[in-house]
């Protein structure tokens, strides 16, 4: 999709969780296509580099700080929105939690290992050993957070009858790739299953709603997790992929900004991922 290259002049978009990574490059993008476009997130230096790169793109740009598990905050930050550009015409809800902290790194690189050497069948024991807190803290962001968003999106997108809303899902959320990460695929899923729901619902008032499943991702936080593990071990790792890759940023940030313009897709799961989910 990155040769099909969206017009998207005269609209407004926001993209939440844009401090770093992917989020940051779907901005970016945004801007280069020619959207007005709004960033959060709760790294406000982070969210500063975006605003930069947004501006030097040659788009407008609002930066806010935003914890979307909060109802309050997400509806404070709309009205900015609408009292900097007047309306919301693309929403990408790309703000979640991720598994990487150091015991997510030891329970991913156990599933890998799992999945590509010759070890005894057993129970790898993640999902007996996820706290309470730690399973509500990733619905409170992945999930709510984007209920959260979408609800505020709607309420200007059905009266103006013009809206597209990107969800970022994962291959977590339609596979076992993540078996890793119980909790983050749950969520996963669930806005898999949400993106359906409310795409039929609002696609007759020209709302088209999306989401992108992404494999795995080429940020600096994953990037840095494969220096870490080795080669023997790397190789491993794309062994479970036939492209042998991982995908970029630009990438998958072109995936949302098609997503985000003129086309006849309702209610897709649109997951680049090399090969690894097929």
């Amino acid at each position: 999709m990155r040769n099909q290259r969206q017009n998207l002049a005269g609209r407004v978009a926001l993209v939440t969780g844009a401090g770093r990574g992917m989020g940051g490059a779907i901005a970016i993008d945004l801007a280069r296509a020619g959207a007005s476009v709004a960033i959060c997130d709760i790294d406000m230096p982070a969210l500063e580099e975006t605003r930069a790169a947004v501006e030097g793109a040659g788009a407008p740009c609002l930066a806010l700080r935003c914890d979307v598990s909060s109802s309050r905050e997400v509806a404070d930050m709309f009205s900015r929105i609408v009292e900097r550009f007047g309306t919301l015409h693309i929403l990408v809800n790309n703000a979640a939690l991720v598994p990487n902290r150091p015991v997510d790194t030891g329970r991913r690189n156990r599933h890998y290992a799992y999945l590509t050497t010759p070890v005894p069948r057993q129970s790898l024991g993640f999902t007996s050993t996820i706290s309470d807190e730690e399973w509500h803290r990733y619905w409170d962001v992945n999930v709510h957070g984007l209920f959260y968003c979408t609800r505020e999106a709607l309420r200007l997108m059905e009266p103006q009858r013009d809206g597209r809303i990107v969800n970022i899902a994962s291959i977590a959320g339609i596979s076992a790739m993540s078996a890793h990460s119980p909790h983050y695929s749950a969520t996963k899923g669930a806005v898999v299953a949400f993106t359906r729901s409310v795409a039929a619902e609002v696609a007759g008032a020209n709302i088209f709603v999306n989401a992108m499943a992404p494999g795995g991702v080429a940020t600096p936080d994953f990037e840095a997790f494969l220096g870490s593990i080795g080669e023997e071990k790397r190789n491993q790792l794309w062994q479970m992929i036939p492209a042998g890759r991982l995908g970029t940023m630009e990438e998958y940030a072109a995936t949302v900004t098609y997503l985000a313009g003129e086309h006849y897709l309702v209610g897709q799961i649109i997951s680049p991922n090399g090969g690894a989910v097929i």
